[in-house]
């Protein structure tokens, strides 16, 4: 089989608004030695995406830029030092390709995709032969597309962390995005005990058939810290998944029991006028663990892949909708409307 000299990709001229994302046809070189060459099959979509379009995300990105980290798709070529994979195997990239152990460093983090290294919202792209990790037997392109930035940092958060989720925990989980969708199926598929948190009746009626025993609406019930204490016969949760950011952490803290764990993986809750969360007392006198997660590394995927493979029913990503590559921008503004459960996924 020939290799393709070029790729169709989407990249932006200008950052401001996903609008602005253009299609064109670029080169695509072989892989050099350590490299392979990786047609994509399937991208998904993250809430980052939406903040390094419109200009929000914290971190620097590269001109230019090709979006998306998530991806799944199929060998078609490898360098001549490369022995674990071959032509045809099925491969997802990890979000940091260069994050071989869980030590984060600088070079680490500028090897995010669709950030601060090019992206993968293209036909074809080559990726470091040690960036690359199997995509499960029973999962689509689609499904598998969904692992690399939600799911990773949804397993890091409950069982990576400082006191690691086991059986029984009670875990207490914020909206129905695709990273709070699959911390509630890895939390389920742990034994564990679980809340959620959404402002739609309808998504948590989804939520409830993926396995949570309570949900509650904030919308109409504002006070949800003091909903889980009740839920909790008031001594607390064990971890909450704190996605909200500053206008949520606050209740956060309060739900949670002494010595309890906060992961922080978002910042996604629109700003709710109360200003920023006084949290050094409360954190010190009651000796709570708060953690940031910034995903994870390749072994940490290689781990979780372990899980899904072994709760194949429990832990199957749910996917809300599937765009065509032409209509990637439809896609985005999907995404931004919030109207979708899990995962928004753009087929190749």
């Amino acid at each position: 089989m020939s290799l393709p000299t070029k790729t169709t990709q989407y990249s932006y001229p200008e950052l401001g608004s996903y609008d602005n994302l253009v299609l064109s046809e670029v080169p695509v070189k072989p892989p050099k030695a350590t490299e392979v060459l990786v047609k994509t099959h399937a991208v998904s979509l993250q809430y980052r995406d939406l903040l390094i379009a419109t200009k929000r995300y914290p971190s620097a990105v590269l001109p230019n830029l090709v979006p998306c980290s998530d991806m799944a798709g199929e060998v078609i070529a490898v360098g001549e030092d490369v022995k674990k994979w071959k032509v045809g195997d099925r491969v997802c990239a990890n979000f940091f390709i260069d994050k071989v152990n869980d030590v984060q460093t600088p070079e680490t983090d500028n090897s995010a995709l669709g950030g601060a290294a090019q992206g993968v919202l293209t036909e074809y792209r080559t990726f470091p032969a040690h960036s690359l990790v199997s995509i499960p037997a029973h999962l689509s392109y689609e499904e598998a597309s969904t692992l690399p930035c939600a799911a990773l940092t949804a397993y890091n958060g409950l069982l990576c962390g400082y006191e690691p989720l086991k059986a029984g925990d009670i875990v207490l989980i914020q909206g129905t995005g695709g990273v709070s969708i699959f911390a509630l199926q890895f939390a389920v598929a742990s034994g564990a005990t679980v809340i959620v948190i959404s402002s739609s009746d309808e998504k948590l009626k989804v939520c409830k058939q993926l396995g949570a025993a309570h949900c509650i609406n904030y919308k109409t019930t504002p006070d949800w810290h003091r909903e889980a204490l009740k839920i909790t016969n008031g001594v607390g949760v064990d971890h909450v998944v704190e996605v909200g950011g500053n206008s949520t952490l606050g209740r956060s803290i309060e739900s949670v029991r002494l010595g309890g764990s906060i992961d922080i993986i978002g910042l996604v809750a629109a700003p709710d006028g109360q200003g920023p969360v006084d949290i050094i007392v409360p954190v010190l006198f009651r000796s709570l663990k708060l953690r940031g997660l910034y995903v994870g590394s390749v072994p940490m995927f290689h781990d979780m892949n372990k899980l899904i493979t072994a709760n194949p029913k429990t832990t199957r990503p749910i996917i809300d909708r599937v765009f065509p590559f032409a209509e990637a921008k439809a896609a985005f503004a999907y995404l931004q409307s919030q109207a979708h459960v899990g995962k928004v996924v753009i087929k190749l």
